[in-house]
């Protein structure tokens, strides 16, 4: 719990700065191309775990390594974390800043399962229904499960909308067997 704070804290910071400019959602891409290459690649990971790596180190290899792809402004937020020994929060940080980015642009987060794969005809009719009905813009994460016969099961959030084959037959097998 109290890494999930640390975590939001930075985040909030990020995103503070972030609204000062037109970057939100810039911000959060770099935040996630760098939590995701400390997670690929374990060199990357234990030069900034390691103690024996001076912290101007670590700021310098990180300055050195974004370059030009990110503007100095998060280059110096991801030093200051790395200064701070928290850099192995830096997927959370990511995370956290993800979340205030969905709440600010009225963003939601569904999990889309079929029986098969959709195609992006059929992806992007889901999406455009999806955000119909939510009111909100939809970000669809889609899987296939042939368990589910046919039809559709969204997840938002803790909420579940199972349209699919598998829990009609179910109801009807219900109805059947109580002799409705």
């Amino acid at each position: 719990m109290k890494n999930t704070t640390i975590a939001r804290n930075y985040a909030e910071a990020l995103f503070l700065a972030a609204q000062q400019g037109p970057a939100l959602e810039q911000y959060g891409q770099l935040l996630d191309a760098v939590a995701g290459a400390v997670q690929a690649d374990e060199r990357i990971a234990v030069a900034l775990e390691s103690p024996r790596v001076a912290k101007a180190t670590k700021a310098r290899l990180l300055a050195e390594a974004l370059g030009d792809l990110a503007p100095a402004e998060v280059v110096r937020f991801l030093q200051a974390v790395v200064r701070r020994g928290r850099q192995g929060l830096l997927g959370d940080i990511a995370h956290e800043y993800q979340v205030l980015l969905d709440v600010k642009l009225n963003r939601v987060h569904a999990g889309v399962t079929l029986a098969a794969v959709p195609d992006a005809r059929l992806e992007k009719q889901i999406v455009e229904r999806l955000g119909r009905a939510l009111g909100r813009e939809v970000r669809a994460h889609f899987r296939s499960d042939r368990g589910i016969l046919g039809g559709v099961v969204v997840r938002v959030g803790d909420r579940v909308f199972d349209g699919s084959l598998r829990r009609r037959v179910a109801a009807l097998r219900r109805q059947l067997l109580a002799g409705e």
